[in-house]
């Protein structure tokens, strides 16, 4: 008879065993996985070992042999310009102060500020009574001189009377045709008209007030074609011609346009040294103003082939200008100091004149560490 106790303890017993097992077979997984992780580590760890001697190997090299790591640009060919900022101011041709022709109490104002007129319309009128009474005067005259001389015409030729009347009467009658001319010019001179298409700018005087010649009545502006005169520099006179390309700018409106300088003074300015130039404009929409600023800026110089060099690389020294340039030396490269000449000098840029090839190699950094011959890398 089998006891129940003893398969109890048996039990017991082989439970505690299944569970050792599974554990031993997993550790022994955990083993393997972390020896070939260990084996991936170590191969990477000697590559890194390896490119760690060849970088230290190379400084050193480098270090021995006082060699000076610099950046290079290969010298080309561009175009290059050169300009010159100028201010002008705007004025306009067609800008003028019209006063009347003849003298006289100012009888009515046809027109007012702003408004828009054509050549020869009405502006005022003045008083011409005077006048008027004087030319119905000269009229009736006229007409009785006209009969009298009609009548000794007609007499000379039937040979009645003498000469001197029939000249007497002409006379008379051709003196009074000028006198009324002359009083329907003056009527016709008490008329304000506007000599010009444009806009009434100001109106100066006000009815009822005595205008004439010397005094302004209105202000007259058309700004349809204006222009820009500006003073530069007399070194630039061989620089700047008619016809060359200016671009303008109107700060205060916020407008930009590119125009052709017109014309050049003939006369240099004796106390500023300074010549004039004058750019001529359309103003269709009326945007720039008379007396208004501008910014010029004209084109002094231009290559189409120009070798240009940042200024801060161009060095000094007694025997002149230089810069430093990379060249090949039986088979190490060095610093080679590269005695140029120089032009213009703008916006930090210096143009290269003499003294550099398209291609050659300009030290720009490290260049402050070279010397004429020092070994470099790049």
């Amino acid at each position: 008879m089998i006891n129940p106790n003893t398969n109890t303890m048996k039990k017991i017993f082989i439970l505690p065993l299944i569970a050792l097992m599974v554990a031993c077979t997993t550790g022994e997984k955990d083993d393997e996985a972390k020896r070939a992780e260990l084996k991936e580590y170590k191969k990477e760890l000697s590559e890194l070992k390896k490119k760690i001697e060849e970088i230290e190997k190379e400084l050193s090299l480098n270090q021995k042999e006082g060699i000076i790591n610099v950046v290079t640009t290969d010298v080309k060919q561009d175009l290059y310009e050169h300009f010159v900022d100028v201010t002008g101011q705007v004025k306009a041709d067609q800008n003028i102060l019209i006063s009347p022709e003849a003298a006289g109490k100012i009888i009515s104002i046809e027109v007012k500020e702003g408004d828009k007129v054509k050549k020869g319309q009405v502006l005022a009128r003045l008083n011409t009574e005077m006048t008027q009474r004087s030319l119905a005067q000269v009229e009736v005259n006229l007409q009785l001189a006209t009969t009298t001389y009609e009548r000794q015409a007609d007499l000379w030729q039937q040979n009645i009377g003498s000469e001197m009347e029939y000249l007497q009467a002409k006379s008379n009658k051709e003196a009074l045709e000028q006198q009324k001319e002359s009083l329907v010019a003056q009527l016709d001179m008490a008329i304000v008209r506007a000599p010009i298409n444009g806009v009434v700018d100001d109106v100066i005087q006000k009815q009822g007030e005595m205008a004439g010649p010397q005094l302004p009545f209105a202000r007259l502006v058309n700004i349809e074609n204006v222009y820009i005169t500006a003073d530069v520099s007399e070194i630039y006179l061989q620089q700047i011609k008619a016809g060359d390309q200016v671009a303008i700018e109107f700060p205060v409106i916020n407008k930009n346009l590119d125009a052709k300088v017109y014309r050049t003074s003939s006369v240099i300015d004796q106390g500023s040294r300074t010549f004039r130039v004058r750019i001529d404009l359309m103003n269709r929409d009326g945007a720039i103003k008379p007396n208004m600023l501008g910014v010029l800026k004209l084109r002094t110089f231009a290559d189409e082939n120009a070798m240009i060099v940042p200024s801060i690389l161009v060095k000094k020294d007694f025997s002149g200008e230089f810069i430093f340039v990379a060249e090949d030396i039986e088979g190490q490269l060095r610093a080679k100091k590269r005695y140029i000449k120089t032009g213009i000098k703008d916006n930090n840029n210096t143009l290269v004149t003499e003294g550099l090839n398209v291609g050659d190699k300009v030290i720009t950094k490290g260049y402050a560490q070279v010397v004429d011959g020092s070994a470099i890398s790049i």
